[in-house]
Formats: structure tokens, sequence, C-alpha cells
């Protein structure tokens, strides 16, 4: 596939991609694969936790929104005291999971309001509610959790809300009931993303970007589908306007 010229590229902040790489240099590679695009990020554990602080502080200099997922699960006071220097890296969006409790997300969210610079917005700070890895048979056996998959996630959506947060983590399949439950503009991040006749390969609950686009999705996050794609620009490209056209 070719890509178009880069007065006419489709690029969506709403569309993140997922920098699944074990190093800088490899991370590097990969933005340079993709030309003229520019597109919002997500920085996962694999990442962060060998390349720290700098990759953020570079990736912010270069201009991208950065979404950093750690997932915090932890007592309130240490999820609170992380929270407040996450803040101070200036990224654009964090996550804690909401199995931690209504106190450890209150306190997620008093710690980014300490910790954001003076004159600064906080970053958006959501919730991940269950894994798109998940489904009904792990939720029972290995975390002995006996409602309906449907009904836990909407209780920890609820539960996110009422403790201050922007939105919540979740599939594309449960963002409508979602924000039912909570409100519109309370926000789904949506991973498990993936092109037509790719392989879905560990995540369970998986879409296509018009169809999350369609469930009411707000951020999507794509990985595979574009960073092992032939041509990443290509991928890319093709994720933003299936995303971008008109349902």
């Amino acid at each position: 596939m070719k890509t178009t010229e880069p007065d006419q590229v489709i690029s969506q902040k709403e569309v993140l991609v997922a920098l699944d790489f074990p190093s800088y240099e490899k991370t590097k590679q990969f933005l340079k694969e993709l030309g003229p695009y520019k597109p919002s990020v997500k920085v996962g554990m694999e990442l962060f936790y060998q390349e720290g602080p700098r990759l953020i502080h570079d990736l912010k200099e270069a201009g991208y929104f950065v979404f950093l997922d750690l997932k915090l699960h932890d007592i309130p006071n240490t999820v609170k005291q992380a929270m407040k220097g996450l803040a101070r890296l200036g990224v654009d969006m964090v996550n804690v999971h909401a199995a931690g409790g209504r106190p450890m997300m209150e306190a997620a969210r008093e710690g980014l309001e300490a910790g954001a610079p003076a004159h600064t917005d906080k970053p958006l700070l959501i919730a991940v509610t269950q894994l798109t890895s998940t489904n009904q048979i792990i939720l029972e056996k290995d975390l002995l959790i006996q409602e309906p998959l449907d009904k836990v996630i909407v209780t920890y959506a609820r539960h996110a809300e009422l403790s201050g947060l922007d939105g919540v983590v979740c599939s594309a399949w449960e963002s409508k009931m979602i924000k039912t439950a909570t409100r519109s503009d309370f926000l789904t991040v949506t991973p498990g993303i993936r092109l037509a006749g790719d392989d879905v390969q560990d995540q369970k609950r998986v879409a296509t970007p018009s169809k999350a686009r369609a469930l009411e999705s707000d951020y999507i996050v794509v990985g595979r589908s574009i960073t092992k794609a032939a041509n990443p620009a290509a991928a890319y490209e093709t994720v933003c306007k299936e995303w971008s056209a008109e349902q």
C-alpha cells in the first residue's frame, strides 16, 4: 500500500500506538519508519522499566502525546506518591488498576493534582477495568470472581467515576454500557484493536478501528497491527482512516 503525501496525512490524537519495544533504540527506529506521521503513543511497562524517565522526556520534547501505561496497583499512599512523580514527567495520560479500590484511585488523583507543575493541567487519569486478555473463564477460575464479566467491568467503571477519574481502560465492546452506567463524557480508552484479518494473538475482546468508533470508544490503542506491519506508516494511515471515517 502506498502512503499519502504528508499534506494529505490523517493523524488522529485519539489513535494511540503502543510502543511495545524492549529498548529506546528500537523505539526510535520504529518512529523513524513512520515518516511524516507523529502519532499519539502508549508507553508501557516493557519499555518504561528499561529506559525510564529519559524516554518520556524525549518523547514530550519531540511533541508526542504520551499515555504512560503502568497500571499502578498498591496501597493508597504508595500510589499517591508515585503519581506525584509521574505528574512531573509531563505525560498526558496515566492509569491505575480499578481493582485497587476507591481509596487507592482517590489517592492517585490527589497525587497527580499535587505533582502537576504549576500552570499545567494534570494528566488524564484512567483505570483498568479488566484486561482485554481476560474472559469469563479466567475471571472465575483464576481470579475467583463469580460475577458476570460485564457486571464487574461496569461496577469498576462506576467506582472510577466516583473516585474522580477521567475514564477507564476497557474493550471497545464495553464502551457503550460504561457510558450508559456513568456519563457520556466519561472516557473509554480501548486496547485490543486489530485491522481486519490480523491475528488476535493473546487478546480476547478485540475490535477493528471502525467498530471501536461505532461502539463509542474515545481513544483506541493499536499495537502489533502497526508495529509488526511490513509498512508501519501505511498501517498507521489505514487505522486512522478507518477510525475517522463517517459511520
